[in-house]
């Protein structure tokens, strides 16, 4: 049995972060079952930190009491209460053997999807690897990684998505990819607002890492071995050459540092079913704090996935701005300072894409251009004005009507009258 974390973690970040010292270390530390167990440990600590951690004592203590919980075999009695409390309506797995029999899991399988000693981090690219990663650029210049799961590492996922994550209750100040909720719900709370404030979160799921997940599903009930295997069946390491590909960010290099520093640690990645539900779950604190923030104010704050809004008759927004930060700061997120917007009755306010200077609705400027392109796919057919290679192109029409109609009626029916005179093939 292995030392308590407590003891491996202040041994590891007692001297230098390299294989043979740290080995020495935990070495003369008893209670080993083998030099393997050593090794093991080790192992998993240099794969989840490339240097040591400059993090808080606990807070890498309560890391990795989860690494070592996840080890293949072990079931720490004293990190595991007798009888689970649950807290919410949760799928019950007491053990690791319950959650793979519940998730449809063979021998070993969970272990090689969870990927508890980070070993998939270390290893090229290739069909070993359960995510498929491709770089895009943001409109910031910003790089941002695409990772989307294979398809039984995604129903994966989909699973623990709606016997976990879909039983836990997110705060009523998301709207962002919850159920009756949407971008139009969330414009809707700030329309015809005198004062509205909108601020982003960057890097919205990255900053939520495999510790605050494995965390989370601890409150829930589960013990911390099968916590720590539902987190990395959710979150991802980038591998290194990954890392080392990513595209070059000029004006933005701190962003990029930034970036970079968190995808090589687990975290939600970006393509996967689920980040977005456990993202708003992880995000319940800085919610409840901003919407205690917005009533102090005598305002309204509502959130669409890492968009924050809030709005009022008056807001002093540069204080307002400079607590929101401390705030997110708190919460372990940060804000992405170049987003930020005040926007007063007399400019054009946009929230989720729609203005809200009266009722909601898209800018008159998207109604003339959809209204446009329909006019031209019914004269010369849909396949010449599918410039972009939509492979659902009826269907992406059909979403672009509904979202331009929103809240106008009116363009609802010209623009499907519009739509039905096409002649698809």
């Amino acid at each position: 049995m292995a030392p308590d974390p407590h003891t491996v973690a202040a041994a590891a970040l007692a001297g230098p972060w390299q294989l043979e010292p740290l080995t020495e270390r935990l070495a003369e530390h008893g209670k080993w079952r083998s030099p393997e167990e050593i090794g093991d440990v080790v192992a998993i600590l240099l794969g989840r930190w490339r240097a040591r951690p400059r993090r808080p004592f606990e807070r890498v203590v309560t890391e990795v009491e989860g690494l070592l919980a996840a080890r293949p075999g072990t079931r720490p009695p004293d990190l595991e209460p007798d009888v689970p409390i649950w807290r919410w309506p949760v799928q019950q797995w007491t053990d690791l053997d319950a959650l793979a029999l519940g998730l449809d899991l063979r021998d070993g399988e969970l272990e090689w999807f969870a990927d508890p000693g980070g070993w998939l981090r270390r290893t090229p690219a290739g069909p070993l690897h359960h995510y498929r990663r491709r770089w895009v650029t943001a409109r910031s210049g910003t790089p941002r990684l695409l990772e989307s799961p294979g398809p039984r590492l995604q129903e994966l996922q989909r699973r623990v998505g709606r016997h976990v994550l879909a039983r836990i209750p997110v705060h009523d100040a998301a709207h962002g990819y919850v159920r009756g909720r949407s971008p139009a719900t969330l414009a809707a709370l700030h329309a015809g607002r005198a004062m509205v404030v909108k601020v982003d979160l960057e890097g919205f799921f990255g900053h939520v890492t495999g510790e605050r997940l494995a965390g989370l599903m601890r409150i829930a009930g589960y013990p911390p071995a099968v916590a720590a295997a539902l987190a990395g069946l959710l979150v991802t390491a980038t591998p290194e050459p990954v890392l080392r590909s990513a595209p070059a960010a000029e004006g933005a290099w701190e962003a990029r540092r930034r970036l970079l520093d968190r995808l090589a640690a687990p975290h939600l990645p970006q393509g996967a079913p689920t980040s977005p539900a456990a993202a708003n779950l992880l995000a319940f604190r800085l919610d409840r704090r901003l919407a205690g923030l917005a009533a102090a104010l005598g305002a309204t704050y509502g959130r669409y996935a890492d968009d924050l809004v809030f709005s009022a008759a008056t807001l002093p927004a540069s204080g307002l701005i400079t607590r929101i930060g401390r705030i997110a700061e708190e919460e372990g997120f940060r804000l992405h300072a170049t987003k930020t917007r005040v926007l007063p009755s007399h400019h054009r306010q946009r929230v989720t894409g729609l203005v809200v200077n009266a009722e909601p609705g898209a800018a008159r400027r998207e109604y003339d251009a959809l209204r446009a392109l329909l006019h031209n796919c019914a004269r010369t057919g849909p396949d010449e004005q599918n410039t972009a290679e939509h492979p659902a192109f009826r269907e992406h029409l059909l979403g672009r009507i509904a979202w331009v109609s929103t809240g106008r009626p009116r363009r609802a029916d010209r623009l499907r009258a519009l739509f039905d005179a096409i002649r698809w093939p």
